[in-house]
């Protein structure tokens, strides 16, 4: 038998907590989200609102220009080339790909 005091409740509901949110992704607009236990993977339209709540902030593409997406992650604005990263709002933030119709970016604790 197994005694669960209220302090070993309380980190295993935390623990849970954190796994949900980590799991958890919300689009918004036409873009799409995949989350799992490593981040979420955003799909942002390249026209349109492109903003998403996930892993419990909001990511938003402000633009790309010559293959650099400019990027607002946790409140925080950064310019990331395809197939680089970055930290932002203690977040690790790169782009995956570019093309002429959406950017990919990959969001992880």
């Amino acid at each position: 038998m197994t005694l669960r005091t209220p302090a070993r409740r309380a980190s295993l509901g935390l623990v849970g907590v954190a796994l949900a949110l980590v799991l958890s992704g919300c689009g918004g607009g036409s873009s799409t989200t995949d989350c799992g236990l490593n981040g979420c993977t955003i799909a942002f339209p390249r026209s349109g609102e492109a903003a998403v709540s996930v892993l419990g902030i909001e990511a938003e593409l402000v633009g790309v220009q010559n293959d650099v997406a400019e990027i607002v992650v946790a409140g925080q604005r950064v310019r990331v080339p395809v197939g680089a990263e970055t930290e932002a709002g203690g977040f690790t933030v790169g782009v995956e790909s570019v093309t002429a119709s959406e950017v990919v970016v990959r969001v992880r604790p």
